[in-house]
C-alpha cells in the first residue's frame, strides 16, 4: 500500500500510513493481544472506510481504534440484552434532557481493562494512545452538572450490573462551543457530529410516530382520541455504556427527529416551491438541533416544549413496546410498575406523566383509576433546584396549542387533587393556590411542572441532605404533610473510574500502592485506609510528585489554549462551573481584584512574602444572561491587565479557561490545589464538581451549601476553608438589606471602586456592579449576598495563603480530603436509588 502525503497531514505522518500498510488487516473483534488488536485496527481502517484510501493519520487512526473497541462492546451489549430478555427483570429507564458523556475511548478501554493492549498495539503504528484519544470530540449532549450526573449514573448502573437504560436526545449542535475574544464570550455551534460518532449505532427498526398540535376527537362512547396536527418520527441511536470490569454493557438511547419521504411534497418542489415542499423535514430537524434553544419568543417556547414531549413520547412508546414483546396480550397493566421504573431527572421530562396516562387511557383503553395507579407507581422524580426561575412553568395557551389532549389530562389530575384536598385536608385549603398544578392567573396562566411531578410520582428526592431538608421544610412542605413517606434524599455521587482512576493515573497508582489493593475503584469507602498514613513523609513526597505531574500537564494545556504561561510552583486555584450569579464567580473575581490592588501597593520585599497564586475560572454563560456574559468579560479584562503587569505577574495570574467541558475538567481537576464552591447558601442543590476536586486531593473554599456540607463532615472541618452566611441566615439578611441595614466592608467598596477607575479597560461594568448596590428593586440589592460574604471570604483566603506556605500541613489536608471522599461515589448513590426508589436488583451477565 503506497503512502501518500496529504496537504493537511504533513510529511511527519507519512510514516504512520506506511507502517499501517505492513500490519495485516484481519478482523479480530474480541482481540486482547496487541498483535491482534493492531490487526483489528488495520482491518477497520481498510474495511470500515470513512476516508480516502491510503490515508491513515491521527484522525483516521482514532476512528479505526474506536471501531475496534466498539466490536468488543457490541458483543457484550448483545449478551447483556439477551440476558435481560431471558430473565425479564424489572428495569429502570432514566430520562434526562442532558447527558454529558465526555470522551468514550479512554473510558471504554479503561472499563474493559484493555488499556495496555491498545497502547502497545498503537505503538506498532508508531502512535501513542494519548495522541489518539485527543482526537475525540466530546459528545455535545449536555451542559452542566445535571448532564454529568446522568452520565456518572449510567456508569454506575452498568458497573453494578443493574438492568437500566438511559434516554436522551441526539443534539446535533449541542448548547454551544465557547470562544473567548477581547470582547468576552462568543458562541459557535458544536461540531461533534460534523463527521460522525463511531460510538453510536443507529437502529433503523426502532421508529415511533410523535404528534404535535392537532385536536381531540370525542367518540360516541365517550372515549377520546388525539388526531390531526403534524407527525414526525423518532429514530433511535444507541450508545454502549460498559461497566467496570464486568460483561454488563447497557445503553444510552438517543432520539433523533425525522420526517419521512412521503412528507416531501414533490409536486410543490417541481413547482418551484422548494422550501414549502420540505417544511416538515425542516421542522423535524429543528427539534434536535440545539440543547436549550432560546425561549424568549413563542416559537422558541414551542420548540423547547416539542423537545421535551418528543423525548417523553418516544421513550414511553419504546418502554411499552418492550413490556409487550415479553408478554402475550391481553396485557395485565397492573404488572407494568413491577417491570418498569421511570426516573425523571428534573422537571424537563414531566410530560411522561400525561403521556403515559394518554397511552393507557386512549390506546390501551384503561379506566382513569387503573391508568393513574399504573402511572403513579411507575414514575419517580428527582428535584435539582430550589431556584424559582428553574422550576419550570409552561404557558397554558402554548400547552393547549401543542398538546391539547395532555392539557385535558393535566386538568383532570389537578381537579382530582384539588377535590382530595377539599374533602380530606381542610387545613390546607388556604394553601391550595400554591399547591395546585394549574395556576389560572388570567394575566399569565401556567402549568407548574414541579407540582405535577410531586402530585403524580410515588417518590420525590433531593440530591444532597441540605437540599432535601429545604425541599421538605420549605418548597414542598405542604405536600410532605399529605405524603410524608414520598420524600427522600439521595446525595449525588461521581464515578471514581472517570474522575480519578483514568484522569489521574499517578495519584491512583499511589492510592493502590498504599492501600495494597485496587478494590477502592469499586468500593470507594476503602479510601479511609489512607488516613493512617496522612502524616507519613514517604506518602507525602509521592503525593506531592503526583500533584506536580498533574499541575505540569495543566500548565501545558493552559499554554496551548490561552497562550498564557503559568507557574506550576504557584497555588493553582480553580473555579469551573456554569456562569451564574448564585454560583458567584463575581465574588471570586472581586477577591482577585482586591488581591491585585494590594500587591500593587506592596514593596518588592513585601510581595516576595506573599503566596504566589494562579486563579483559573471557566464555564459557559447563557447567551441571553447578560450579567453572566459581563462576568466572563470582567475575568478576561482583569487577566489581560494582571498577566501583563511585570511587578505582579510572578505572584498572581488570572486565566479564563475557554469551552469548559468534561475533557477539560479531566485536566483541570487533577491539577487543582484549591477549588472554589462559593454559592449563596441554600441555592446550590448539591454540586458534583466539589466531589471530584475533593477526591483528587484538592482543598475546598466554600459555603455551607449543597454537598459542601456533607463533604466537610466527611473530610473533617479542619480540612475545609469555610466562610459565608448559612442557609438559615439568608432570608433575614435579605430582609435587613431591604430595610437599609447593610454596612459594606471597606475592602468590598475598594474592589468595586478599582473596577470603576477604568484600570481594566473602558468597558462599562456599571450594570454588573449596580446588581450589588441599592437595597431593593429588579437586578439590584445584592440578592446573592456577595457584599455580605466578601469579608469572611477574604479572611478565608488569607487562611488558604497561610496553610499553603506550610507544605507538610497542606499535603496532610490534601490526603485527608481524598481519604474522606468515599461517600461520594455514584455507585453508592445508584445502589440507594435501586433499593429505595426503583426496587430493581442486579442482573449480571454470566
Amino acid at each position: 500500500m503506497a503512502a501518500k502525503v496529504e496537504a493537511n497531514g504533513g510529511s511527519d505522518k507519512v510514516g504512520v500510513s506506511a507502517v499501517s500498510a505492513k500490519i495485516p488487516a484481519v478482523a479480530h473483534p474480541l482481540a486482547e493481544k496487541p498483535d491482534e488488536v493492531a490487526s483489528n485496527i488495520s482491518y477497520h481502517a481498510q474495511f470500515s472506510p470513512h476516508f480516502s484510501p491510503f490515508k491513515f493519520e491521527l484522525e483516521q487512526a482514532y476512528y479505526a481504534t474506536a471501531e475496534s473497541v466498539r466490536d468488543r462492546l457490541i458483543r457484550q451489549w448483545n449478551e447483556t440484552y439477551a440476558h435481560f430478555h431471558k430473565v425479564d427483570p424489572k428495569q429502570t429507564y432514566y430520562l434526562s434532557m442532558e447527558f454529558l458523556q465526555g470522551r468514550a475511548l479512554t473510558n471504554a478501554i479503561g472499563n474493559l481493562n484493555i488499556q495496555d493492549a491498545y497502547a502497545n498495539a498503537l505503538r506498532k503504528f508508531g502512535l501513542e494512545l494519548e495522541e489518539i484519544t485527543e482526537q475525540e470530540k466530546d459528545a455535545a449532549l449536555g451542559n452542566g452538572g445535571l448532564g454529568r450526573l446522568a452520565s456518572c449514573f449510567l456508569d454506575s448502573m452498568a458497573t453494578l450490573n443493574l438492568p437500566a437504560w438511559g434516554y436522551g436526545l441526539r443534539y446535533r449542535y449541542g448548547l454551544f462551543k465557547q470562544k473567548i475574544t477581547r470582547e468576552g464570550q462568543e458562541e459557535v455551534a458544536e461540531d461533534w457530529l460534523e463527521k460522525f460518532s463511531p460510538w453510536e449505532v443507529v437502529r433503523h427498526d426502532i421508529l415511533y410516530p410523535i404528534r404535535f398540535f392537532g385536536h381531540v376527537e370525542v367518540n360516541p362512547n365517550g372515549s377520546r382520541k388525539w388526531v390531526g396536527g403534524e407527525v414526525v418520527r423518532a429514530l433511535a441511536y444507541d450508545v454502549p455504556i460498559p461497566g467496570y470490569q464486568t460483561k454488563n454493557t447497557i445503553s444510552l438511547r438517543l432520539w433523533e427527529a425525522k420526517a419521512s419521504a412521503e412528507d416531501f411534497n414533490l409536486f410543490s418542489f417541481n413547482d418551484g416551491q422548494h422550501d414549502a415542499a420540505s417544511v416538515l423535514h425542516s421542522r423535524a430537524q429543528q427539534i434536535c438541533a440545539v440543547l436549550y434553544p432560546g425561549d424568549t419568543t413563542e416559537g422558541g417556547k414551542l420548540l423547547r416544549l416539542k423537545q421535551q414531549f418528543f423525548l417523553c413520547s418516544a421513550s414511553l412508546q419504546d418502554i411499552i413496546s418492550r413490556f409487550k414483546e415479553r408478554r402475550q396480550g391481553p396485557w395485565n397493566w397492573s404488572e407494568f410498575p413491577t417491570k418498569v421504573a421511570v426516573q425523571l431527572n428534573d422537571t424537563h421530562p414531566t410530560l411522561v406523566i400525561p403521556e403515559l396516562m394518554r397511552l393507557l387511557l386512549d390506546d390501551e383503553e384503561l379506566g382513569w383509576e387503573e391508568a393513574w395507579d399504573v402511572t403513579s407507581r411507575t414514575v419517580a422524580y428527582t428535584n435539582h433546584t430550589v431556584l424559582p426561575e428553574a422550576l419550570e412553568k409552561w404557558s397554558q395557551p402554548v400547552m393547549w396549542k401543542l398538546l391539547p389532549r395532555h392539557m385535558e389530562i393535566i386538568q383532570e389530575i389537578d381537579k382530582r387533587f384539588t377535590a382530595m384536598i377539599n374533602t380530606t385536608r381542610l387545613d390546607l385549603e388556604s394553601e391550595l393556590s400554591t399547591m395546585c398544578i394549574l395556576d389560572d392567573n388570567p394575566q399569565k396562566p401556567v402549568v407548574r411542572m414541579a407540582n405535577l411531578c410531586v402530585v403524580s410520582s410515588h417518590a420525590v428526592n433531593g440530591v444532597a441532605q441540605l437540599h432535601s431538608d429545604i425541599l421538605k421544610s420549605e418548597l414542598f412542605a405542604n405536600y410532605v404533610s399529605i405524603w410524608p413517606t414520598k420524600f427522600q434524599n439521595k446525595t449525588n455521587g461521581i464515578t471514581p473510574r472517570r474522575w480519578i482512576q483514568f484522569c489521574n493515573p499517578e495519584l491512583s497508582g499511589i492510592i493502590t500502592k498504599w492501600l495494597k489493593t485496587d478494590k477502592w475503584v469499586t468500593n470507594l469507602d476503602l479510601l479511609t485506609g489512607l488516613r493512617q498514613f496522612a502524616d507519613n513523609e514517604d506518602l507525602q513526597e509521592e503525593w506531592l510528585s503526583a500533584k506536580m505531574a498533574s499541575k505540569q500537564r495543566l500548565a501545558r494545556y493552559v499554554l496551548q489554549v490561552t497562550g498564557e504561561s503559568i507557574d506550576p510552583d504557584s497555588l493553582f486555584d480553580i473555579q469551573v462551573k456554569r456562569i451564574h450569579e448564585y454560583k458567584r464567580q463575581l465574588l471570586n473575581i472581586l477577591g482577585v481584584i482586591y488581591r491585585f490592588k494590594k500587591l500593587k501597593e506592596m514593596s518588592p520585599e513585601e510581595r516576595k512574602k506573599s503566596t504566589p497564586r494562579t486563579v483559573m475560572i471557566g464555564g459557559k454563560a447563557f447567551a441571553t444572561y447578560t450579567n453572566a456574559i459581563r462576568t466572563v468579560r470582567l475575568v478576561n479584562d482583569v487577566g489581560a491587565v494582571v498577566n501583563s503587569d511585570p511587578e505582579v505577574n510572578s505572584f498572581l495570574k488570572v486565566v479564563f479557561v475557554p469551552n469548559y467541558n468534561v475533557s477539560v475538567a479531566e485536566v483541570l481537576i487533577p491539577g487543582s490545589e484549591l477549588s472554589q464552591h462559593i454559592s449563596t447558601a441554600g441555592m446550590e442543590a448539591s454540586g458534583t464538581s466539589n466531589m471530584k476536586f475533593a477526591l483528587n486531593g484538592c482543598l475546598i473554599i466554600g459555603t455551607l451549601d449543597g454537598a459542601n456540607v456533607e463533604i466537610r463532615e466527611e473530610i473533617g472541618e479542619e480540612n475545609f476553608f469555610l466562610f459565608g452566611a448559612t442557609a438559615e441566615e439568608v432570608p433575614r439578611l435579605r430582609k435587613e438589606r431591604e430595610n437599609g441595614l447593610f454596612k459594606p466592608d471597606p475592602r468590598f467598596e475598594e474592589a468595586k471602586k478599582f473596577i470603576r477607575s477604568g484600570v481594566f479597560g473602558s468597558y462599562d461594568y456599571s450594570p454588573l456592579l449596580e446588581s450589588l448596590e441599592g437595597n431593593s428593586g429588579y437586578g439590584r440589592g445584592d440578592y446573592f449576598l456577595v457584599g455580605h460574604d466578601f469579608p469572611s471570604y477574604m479572611d478565608a483566603q488569607a487562611k488558604v495563603d497561610e496553610a499553603y506556605r506550610d507544605r507538610k500541613k497542606w499535603l496532610k489536608m490534601s490526603i485527608l480530603s481524598t481519604a474522606g471522599s468515599g461517600k461520594f461515589s455514584s455507585d453508592r448513590t445508584i445502589a440507594q436509588y435501586a433499593k429505595e426508589i426503583w426496587n430493581i436488583e442486579e442482573c449480571r451477565v454470566p
